[in-house]
């Protein structure tokens, strides 16, 4: 299936979907959005790497910021962190450049590694788009965690890009479908910022916007 321009998602959307889908469908659907702590510290990290017009060369390696990048089959578009392209025999030709290059996307994240495969997935799409748009393969990239300051590779194996496939997929359905899914409490609500607008306690299966309704209309002490 291709999809059409109007109709792409956003990539780091996927982060959101895989950590709840119902913030997902808040912020994407919804368009709810809430900062705390660790949502101002992570767009702060985030705007001090988006610099559109970086591009820095050391010896075979080239640096790209925010690289912008998409998938007509995904149907998904955003920005690459980083993108390096580094000299080698059997790589892709550069605009401008003489050569091949490999491609290895680079994702920047405020906090440490996490138990879910949020951000491998997220990382893995942005992959997929430059595999489409560049026509390459490209078998691993990484993660940059900002409390560890360590990056780790992750391999973009079968298993990891079908999960990449069906979260795209399922992100479509639900939103053609304007659908925010219910309620699925769990200890992470907690640290969530939007906690105050999912309210996972009082709202149940409502969507936030439902709630807010019934509120200015006084049905909702």
């Amino acid at each position: 299936m291709s999809y059409k321009e109007d109709d792409y998602l956003m990539i780091s959307g996927i982060q959101h979907f895989v950590f709840c889908r119902r913030q997902w469908a808040l912020i994407h659907i919804e368009q709810q959005w809430e900062e705390n702590f660790r949502t101002t510290d992570g767009r702060i990290m985030h705007r001090n790497v988006h610099d559109s017009g970086f591009n820095e060369t050391r010896g075979d390696l080239i640096t790209t910021r925010a690289m912008a990048v998409s998938s007509a089959e995904l149907g998904l578009s955003g920005e690459c962190d980083a993108v390096e392209f580094r000299r080698c025999s059997d790589g892709v030709e550069l605009f401008g450049r003489s050569g091949r290059y490999s491609v290895t996307p680079v994702e920047y994240k405020r906090g440490e590694p996490k138990t879910d495969l949020s951000d491998s997935m997220q990382l893995c799409a942005q992959a997929m788009c430059l595999e489409e748009m560049l026509c390459c393969e490209i078998p691993a990239g990484y993660l940059f965690y900002g409390e560890t300051r360590h990056r780790f590779r992750v391999e973009f194996n079968e298993e990891l890009r079908g999960k990449v496939r069906g979260a795209a997929e399922e992100m479509h359905r639900l939103y053609s479908q304007r659908y925010t899914p219910k309620v699925k409490r769990t200890k992470s609500c907690n640290a969530c910022s939007l906690k105050d607008i999912c309210l996972p306690v009082i709202c149940g299966g409502k969507k936030a916007s439902e709630y807010v309704a019934e509120y200015l209309k006084g049905g909702v002490e």
